[in-house]
């Protein structure tokens, strides 16, 4: 963990010797920006008596002061990446220094009704989501969650390969990142408003368009060459210049609307631009990465270069708000049409290809912060995908990745298939800490990721759990209600597929006897189903069924009184638990003599 801090601290004090330099130019360049328009104004002032001398200071003027506005753009724009990249491996380093309290939690991803979300610490404050989660676009979060909720078991190698290619390209990934978290930050145009808006637009420039704007500015360009070797007059350009604004007031309305959608818009198509061509000229090795970069590659050219034509275009139109801009390059050029026409055309032509494009990037947003973990736990293993199916799941050393590394204590277990483990054990002796360790190395194996384990063996299985159950006021359900749908649903669901069940303190609403013949009942029906899974219950009776079933194996945690003073070991032992410690903790807080 020192390495992988100091490696981050390094970066961060190159990006601000970097940022330091940059601000510099930025300065500067604002300074010469001012003088430049002062230098314009003098020329204005003094010159003012010239005509076609005047004409000349403010044309040239003009298209100088915009070469030195998109300079100075790109100079912030280059600031902006870098305070993006040092709030990166800032946070890493907070991350690593298990500070990650501040990160979204992913809480609207939780699901009382899916297969493990509710119970497993997936979701929510302090979940592996707040831990693992880098994405930065909204629509890499949903794709980030969808991984995390899938519950596939297909393709668990390809995913394999493709994390841990990513996370040896740690440069490529921060850029990816930080480019991406500039056009969250730029605009609050999401990517499904921009597809909607895409599908509804309607053309409204006619085809003779395409070349009125050419005819009228050529015309402009000897009007104005006849003007200077003085065969017309003055009056003349003026007429001229508002013949132009006149055609331009036709379109007038829509334009505007259009040029509303599109200074929301034009950032985001600008920025995944430099994210498809940070994919696009990446030559990926693994076989899942391969083929996403394949969906943004078309025949004839780059879909990043396809992006950029419709993001400058978009860009055009928010020159209009420059008066002079507005007032000159329309009056003379129509420079506006000639703008929303090739928009349109764009749009009829790739408007329905972006969509796929968006959920690529979206892809890759997502797959960074699986390969972002996988970098930061080096000390992790890939499981190694077991064809057999003899091992569920084998782990040495495996531990809960949300727990501190140097406090946690690792264990090793193997659940092999149709087996079932009933874990008895002590309050806080650890049990329902080891439920969530074993459901979440099944999650982590099928999205890919390396588990918290020195070794691990995997015989990929989709999970199920019961752990968490609540009431529900609103629909008038009772807690035990509410139970016994979670473990109809459980067993509804095994019916039609391989599970992994994971079942913590079942029928807790109901009085003792009738818990302990029920439970009974539900682990038989269970075990009958060739199921696989895990128990953990205070109830030893339960223990028994392991005499008359070979499947089920008694398993527990242990916890002993020293000095009176109750200690715990957290170690996963064969046998039934001796000891527990209610009534001593009942004791020990004065709340019972």
């Amino acid at each position: 963990m020192k390495n992988l801090i100091a490696f981050y601290q390094e970066r961060t004090n190159v990006h601000k010797d970097s940022l330091y330099i940059i601000k510099r130019k930025l300065l500067r360049s604002s300074t010469f920006r001012l003088l430049v328009f002062c230098l314009i104004c003098a020329g204005i002032y003094f010159f003012h008596s010239n005509t076609k001398l005047l004409v000349a200071i403010i044309l040239g003027g003009i298209a100088l002061f915009l070469f030195l506005v998109t300079r100075h753009s790109k100079l912030q724009y280059k600031k902006n990446k870098l305070l993006a990249l040092l709030q990166i491996n800032e946070t890493e380093i907070n991350v690593l220094n298990r500070n990650f309290q501040s990160l979204p939690n992913g809480l609207e991803f939780k699901n009382p009704e899916h297969f493990y979300s509710q119970d497993i610490d997936l979701f929510g404050a302090g979940s592996f989501y707040q831990y693992a989660n880098r994405t930065v676009l909204p629509q890499g979060s949903q794709s980030f969650a969808n991984l995390l909720l899938a519950n596939s078991i297909s393709d668990i190698k390809r995913k394999q390969e493709a994390i841990a290619e990513l996370g040896q390209i740690c440069d490529w990934r921060q850029d990816f990142s930080a480019t991406a978290s500039l056009t969250q930050s730029e605009t609050e145009t999401g990517t499904g408003v921009i597809i909607k808006w895409l599908h509804d637009y309607k053309a409204f420039v006619p085809s003779i368009m395409k070349i009125v704007p050419l005819v009228f500015s050529v015309a402009s360009l000897v009007l104005f060459v006849v003007y200077f070797l003085d065969y017309v007059p003055e009056s003349l350009i003026l007429l001229w210049l508002f013949i132009g604004l006149g055609l331009i007031s036709f379109f007038i309305k829509k334009i505007k609307k259009l040029g509303s959608a599109a200074s929301q818009m034009q950032s985001t198509f600008q920025q995944y631009n430099q994210l498809l061509q940070q994919i696009e000229n990446t030559d990926f090795v693994s076989e899942l990465l391969q083929a996403k970069k394949q969906e943004i590659i078309s025949d004839d050219q780059k879909t990043s270069v396809v992006i950029k034509k419709f993001s400058d275009r978009l860009n055009s139109l928010d020159k209009n708000n420059n008066i002079l801009y507005l007032f000159f390059a329309n009056g003379f050029l129509l420079r506006t049409i000639t703008h929303v026409y090739h928009i349109e055309q764009w749009i009829v032509k790739h408007g329905s290809s972006v969509e796929k494009w968006f959920e690529t990037i979206a892809f890759f947003d997502a797959y960074n912060s699986l390969g972002n973990f996988a970098f930061n736990h080096p000390e992790y293993s890939y499981p190694m995908l077991e064809d057999k199916k003899e091992t569920v799941l084998k782990s040495v050393g495996a531990g809960h990745p949300l727990l501190d590394s140097e406090k946690s204590i690792l264990n090793d277990f193997e659940i092999k298939n149709e087996q079932f483990f009933i874990i008895t054990g002590a309050n806080m002796a650890g049990k329902s800490t080891f439920l969530r360790t074993v459901s979440l190395q099944i999650v982590m194996a099928n999205v890919g990721l390396p588990l918290c384990s020195k070794d691990s063996w995997y015989s990929p299985i989709k999970l199920i759990t019961s752990m968490r159950t609540t009431d529900s006021l609103t629909d008038d359900e009772s807690y035990f209600f509410s139970e016994l749908k979670r473990l109809k649903f459980i067993v509804e669901e095994i019916q039609n597929d391989r599970y992994f069940i994971v079942l913590d303190e079942i029928l807790k609403g109901t009085n003792s006897t009738d818990k302990a013949k029920g439970s009974r009942k539900f682990v038989e029906r269970l075990v009958a189903s060739k199921s696989t899974g895990i128990i953990a219950t205070h109830d030893l009776s339960l223990c028994e069924v392991s005499k008359e079933l070979t499947q089920v194996k008694n398993h527990y945690f242990d916890a002993e009184i020293i000095n009176n003073e109750l200690h715990f070991d957290y170690k996963f032992k064969d046998g039934i638990c001796q000891n527990m410690n209610a009534s001593f903790l009942l004791k020990k807080m004065g709340i019972v003599e």
